[in-house]
């Protein structure tokens, strides 16, 4: 029996409001030729298909697309849970009708444990599946008054065995396969996870969790593999990376065979768009901008100046494009001037504009040219214009 481990797709996720949906096309492109060519039985899917609750039209018309895909070119089965990012409600709406295409998906909390597991069987072989889904602590604890933070926790720690325990109850196969999407102790965070504790709950702990022949989870990015009680407990991680940080490592698929014992396999997931963080001096960046290939890459640019500089950005984002790439994001690192910042007898004796001038010496350590310092007076003019202008209104009412 060959598995397939995956989660946190996040379809329709935008990086600085650049939309990534040409990039989950190309993935799930690449999986379900993945399934075909390592003839995969089963795909698992731990939670965050989708970035939000309410994805775009277009994501979930790439995630249903993809799923007759899955239905009509292999032969492969699916169980789907739901994460902290979907929509349980919507994700699950059509699974009576997806389960006559193979396709078991499990949204909410609101039925019985035993609604949770999913039996397949494969090739003589029978695989029983506790598809837990994100675990809301507002939706499987009461409220206790004046209850502490330790013992919430530990009233959360006790639902979340006490979900299992009830699925394997209801669980009859050779093979035992758990799956969930929350924060397991000992986990490895990124830069862009939403670690749902709400009230303060601990992370789940690898001994609150039954023995199984594989534990599938989802929600954090980062594939890894967590050390428990002899049972495999892993990370599958995001395909995509979803910041500039999370590019700075490799991304994973797992295959899992499970016969005598369980052999996992790391698949690394093809970069389908390169993210790349840039530092340096203004002169260093422009030299690279225009003598390096950028094409079809975004870019994460921090600058250095020595002072302040107008339409910095704008230079760098039309140099990096004459090339090919996009600059999504640039930020401007000034060095740190001493100096005595404007004072109470300043604002006393100096009118705005001479107030103005001094503090952006104070900020940029230099006074303006003359061209900026005209441009930069003109909009403050204005604005105190602006200011004196409904000043008076206030004044007339």
């Amino acid at each position: 029996m060959r598995i397939l481990h995956t989660s946190d797709w996040h379809i329709g996720q935008k990086i600085y409001d650049e939309p990534r949906l040409d990039e989950h096309t190309r993935f799930l492109d690449w999986l379900l030729d993945t399934i075909i060519e390592r003839e995969v039985d089963i795909l698992l899917v731990c939670g965050d298909v989708f970035d939000s609750s309410v994805p775009p039209a277009g994501a979930a018309d790439l995630y249903y697309r993809f799923l007759f895909d899955l239905y009509e070119k292999t032969r492969a089965h699916a169980v789907i849970i739901a994460g902290n990012h979907d929509s349980a409600v919507r994700l699950a709406a059509p699974r009576e009708f997806l389960r006559m295409g193979r396709i078991h998906v499990v949204g909410g909390i609101s039925e019985p444990a035993r609604e949770y597991v999913v039996h397949l069987d494969v090739d003589g072989t029978s695989a029983a599946f506790a598809a837990v889904p994100y675990l809301n602590e507002g939706e499987i604890l009461s409220h206790v008054p004046l209850e502490g933070g330790v013992e919430r926790s530990m009233r959360y720690r006790e639902a979340v065995k006490q979900i299992y325990q009830d699925c394997l109850a209801a669980m009859d196969a050779d093979v035992i396969i758990l799956m969930g999407h929350y924060f397991i102790k000992g986990g490895t965070t990124s830069d862009s996870e939403r670690l749902v504790q709400i009230g303060g709950i601990h992370p789940v702990r690898t001994d609150d969790l039954p023995d199984a022949d594989y534990i599938a989870l989802g929600h954090l990015h980062r594939p890894q593999h967590i050390k428990g009680n002899g049972c495999p407990v892993v990370y599958s991680g995001s395909p995509l990376p979803l910041s500039f940080k999370e590019a700075e490592y490799d991304k994973k698929i797992l295959l899992v065979d499970i016969e005598d014992e369980c052999k996992i396999e790391e698949v690394t997931v093809p970069v389908f768009r390169e993210l790349v963080r840039l530092e340096g001096n203004l002169d260093d960046l422009m030299a690279r901008a225009n003598f390096e290939d950028w094409k079809d890459k975004y870019i994460e640019v921090k600058v250095h100046l020595d002072g302040g500089a107008v339409g910095t950005g704008d230079t760098l984002r039309q140099a990096f494009a004459n090339r090919g790439g996009k600059v999504l994001v640039v930020e401007s690192v000034l060095p740190d001037f001493k100096g005595e910042p404007i004072s109470s007898e300043d604002i006393k004796t100096k009118s705005p504009v001479e107030i103005f001038r001094d503090y952006y010496k104070y900020t940029n350590g230099e006074d303006a040219s003359p061209e900026e310092l005209d441009e930069l007076l003109t909009t403050f003019n204005e604005l105190m214009e602006f200011t004196r202008k409904e000043g008076t209104k206030e004044g007339e009412t």
